[in-house]
């Protein structure tokens, strides 16, 4: 499972209630859109630090790189030292 497949499933089932993968675009504003609250950051940086196993800073709490699917990903990448999607899949394996 991809990591943008990973944070969408999260983000509908914890926040949106649903499996409905429609209701949600991987460029949807987390904040914008209402998905998330101040709260709601506090629990998906903890669902990153968990599932991917990597360490939030403080300063790294930011809309840049929690504030929809495809940010969120990209964030977690960089803090795993993997550069693209492909890369992520063939270390999967």
């Amino acid at each position: 499972m991809t990591v943008e497949a990973q944070i969408r499933h999260y983000i509908l089932e914890n926040f949106l209630f649903t499996s409905d993968e429609r209701k949600l675009k991987n460029t949807d504003s987390f904040l914008e859109e209402g998905i998330v609250d101040s709260t709601g950051i506090l629990e998906l940086l903890m669902f990153v630090e968990e599932t991917f196993g990597v360490k939030v800073e403080d300063e790294e709490v930011l809309p840049d790189n929690f504030d929809s699917v495809d940010q969120l990903a990209r964030y977690i990448r960089r803090k795993r030292g993997v550069t693209e999607p492909a890369a992520e899949a063939v270390a999967a394996e």
